[in-house]
């Protein structure tokens, strides 16, 4: 198992002060499980965003919201006419989320920020650290929302008006927890971007090694479907009667795991969001509407899937009796990361005396838009098992450690580089 970075390199971080920080914002949202609920824009998401600027304006950074809630926490750098070094990631949680997923990445960014100012030390570049907007997608729908419109992939008037299952928009519900900004909700000239993250797999941990060094993102596709046959009483409709929803949705559902493991060990597919109706146990099902969505390390395979998978679901509801609508949400095709901020952490890892391996992330991450328009790299520590989107995801104290220091030593390294 991983073990903490060297003498020096902790040094650089206090590793005490950044787990305090970590179980403090774990606070917000808090279940009896030990994970958290913070979905994007409540009440709960908007007091961590609160305790989060706290801190930041406590280590002595500005604090600057856009138009749909990225928060930003600028420390002035020797030359404030070079462009930023960016890193951070997102706070709000799955519904059964866990302690780490995101909020890692914000927490020790501004331990990188504390730290820093420790040891009086003065960046030629600015560096800014960002707390994205619903990078779950868990409530409205859309994942990597702000980061999303921050990049240009969504309009912001489209984004301000996806609603959640209660019919409120992102717009209200930035207008309801007081943080809807007036910072232009674009992206802006920057020199790096790097994200720290759990892995949320198992590879690390049981390779036993420390550090992942991201050097890239799969692909991913997403739709939403509806399944509409006909409802009827269960004891007295014989089969050639039926137009059974669920059969159909349960056939299309079987499609989305054959198709996934058609495409061997790099292929992804999920269906991870049900709702039957009437949900009744002696009517034949007249509704269902569920999720679907594939990834892969090749945007080309992406596309494929794209066409094939709303297809070959068209021939099994025809076969079914029943119409089923798919809905294309969107595509994000295969982002690589920047080899210059790739090589920036592996020196880092080394710096940090910590071991590390290349890998591809696959989950997605907002480094993923901000890649389209900054040089950007991720590092990844081991999490329990594997385990995320779980309340029982787990790191210890000497991975988020080694983690922060490898960030530490990115971030410095690149706001520091000459020009």
């Amino acid at each position: 198992m991983s073990t903490a970075p060297n003498a020096a390199a902790s040094r650089r971080i206090d590793a005490s002060r950044l787990w305090d920080s970590l179980l403090q914002m774990a606070s917000f949202g808090a279940t009896a499980k030990g994970g958290v609920r913070r979905l994007a824009l409540t009440d709960v998401d908007g007091a961590g965003r609160a305790h989060f600027r706290a801190g930041c304006e406590a280590a002595g950074l500005s604090v600057r919201v856009d138009e749909i809630g990225n928060m930003f926490a600028r420390r002035a750098g020797r030359d404030p006419g070079r462009a930023p070094v960016l890193f951070g990631s997102h706070l709000d949680s799955q519904p059964t989320g866990g302690k780490f997923d995101g909020a890692y990445g914000v927490v020790a960014g501004l331990e990188v920020m504390r730290s820093l100012n420790d040891h009086a030390l003065m960046t030629e570049a600015p560096l800014e650290l960002i707390n994205w907007t619903d990078e779950e997608g868990s409530r409205f729908g859309t994942g990597m929302l702000g980061s999303g419109v921050w990049a240009g992939a969504y309009r912001l008037d489209q984004a301000l008006s996806l609603t959640d299952s209660q019919g409120v928009s992102v717009g209200a519900a930035l207008e309801a927890i007081g943080w809807r900004g007036s910072a232009p909700a674009r992206h802006f000239p920057a020199d790096a971007y790097f994200e720290l993250h759990i892995e949320q797999g198992p590879i690390l941990e049981s390779e036993g090694t420390e550090i992942g060094i991201v050097t890239g993102a799969q692909g991913q596709v997403w739709f939403d479907a509806i399944a509409r046959g006909r409802e009827a009483h269960a004891g007295s409709t014989p089969p050639a009667a039926r137009r059974d929803a669920l059969v159909c949705a349960a056939r299309v559902i079987d499609l989305v795991d054959r198709m996934m493991r058609a495409r061997g060990e790099a292929g992804r597919g999920t269906v991870g969001e049900v709702h039957v109706l009437p949900n009744s146990r002696n009517t034949v099902p007249g509704e269902v509407r569920f999720s679907v969505e594939f990834r892969h390390p090749d945007s080309a395979e992406i596309e494929r899937l794209a066409v094939q998978f709303p297809r070959e679901a068209g021939f099994i509801a025809r076969d079914c009796g029943v119409a089923l609508e798919v809905r294309h949400l969107y595509t994000v095709p295969a982002q690589p990361f920047d080899p210059g901020c790739i090589a920036v952490v592996r020196q880092a890892a080394a710096q940090a005396g910590c071991t590390a391996r290349e890998i591809v992330s696959g989950a997605g991450h907002d480094a993923v838009y901000v890649a389209r328009h900054v040089p950007t790299a991720m590092a990844f520590t081991p999490c329990k098992d594997g385990l995320s989107h779980n309340e029982a995801e787990s790191i210890t104290p000497e991975e988020a450690a080694a983690g922060c220091a490898v960030l530490f030593e990115a971030v410095l390294a690149r706001a520091n580089r000459a020009l």
